[in-house]
């Protein structure tokens, strides 16, 4: 029995989830509410010492890293294959999925803490803000994310060194522009894990209100997006564990963020 541990606003659970629903597995999902602290629950950082969403636990096996997830799943579930045959297209696509973890990832994370998350998590007022802040692990989203999710949360846009990260994020979102403009998707002609794991970084910006920095001169990632959006997985994957209260949160803070995202990642 396949079982998840995960979370509506987790990119990386929404990876793996997407994988699930691409290979047609049915399975049993434990949902934790991260923004309140739930994955600091002794018993689940037995599970995952990093304290993170997803875990997958597949017959009491425990696999943890989503990235991993998804290619353990592509080895044990072979039925309907989410990796290229071709070596060359598969090396292609783990490049893609090694920047995702590597890059895109921690980027995203600021990202999501400076215009969105942190007003979400100082509802929990000052104690249990500081409280949620101080169980983040040492060793968590990056070696350094304890003491930088704090000076996010604190200084939002502020924070120094977030026009770096948005930077980043751009040039990504560039890249995947022009990888597309040679084939259908991202790593070759070929539906892989690549789209798999670069979609949910994407629909983060979307859900944040932030979609004009494709629409507005990307227009092979504006199409990419749109297939994405029309796959029979995409609301299951995306929308159907999304808080509503949460998706609240994304759209308005999101917007009141998006005029600075603006002028740090296109300067407009």
């Amino acid at each position: 029995m396949l079982e998840l541990y995960h979370h509506g606003s987790s990119v990386c659970a929404a990876k793996v989830r997407f994988a699930l629903a691409e290979k047609n597995l049915t399975w049993t999902g434990h949902y934790l509410d991260i923004l309140k602290g739930d994955q600091f629950d002794p018993d689940y950082v037995k599970l995952n010492p990093k304290a993170v969403v997803p875990t997958l636990v597949d017959d009491g096996a425990v696999i943890t890293e989503s990235t991993v997830i998804c290619e353990y799943l592509d080895d044990r579930y072979p039925q309907t294959p989410l990796r290229p045959v071709d070596p060359v297209a598969r090396a292609k696509m783990r490049l893609w999925t090694k920047a995702v973890d590597e890059d895109l990832h921690p980027a995203c994370a600021e990202i999501t803490f400076a215009s969105s998350h942190r007003h979400t998590v100082m509802r929990l007022g000052p104690e249990g803000t500081r409280k949620f802040l101080e169980s983040t692990p040492p060793v968590s989203v990056t070696p350094g994310w304890h003491e930088r999710k704090k000076v996010i949360v604190t200084q939002g846009l502020a924070a120094p060194g977030l026009d770096r990260t948005f930077g980043l994020y751009y040039r990504y979102l560039c890249k995947m522009d022009a990888a597309l403009a040679k084939h259908a998707w991202v790593a070759g002609e070929e539906f892989s894990l690549a789209d798999i794991g670069l979609a949910p970084y994407v629909v983060r910006l979307d859900m944040l209100q932030m979609s004009p920095l494709w629409t507005e001169g990307l227009p092979h990632l504006t199409d990419w997006f749109a297939r994405i959006r029309a796959r029979p997985s995409f609301a299951p994957t995306f929308l159907q564990w999304m808080p509503d209260s949460l998706t609240e949160d994304f759209r308005r803070f999101g917007a009141e963020s998006w005029p600075e995202v603006r002028r740090i990642m296109l300067g407009a």
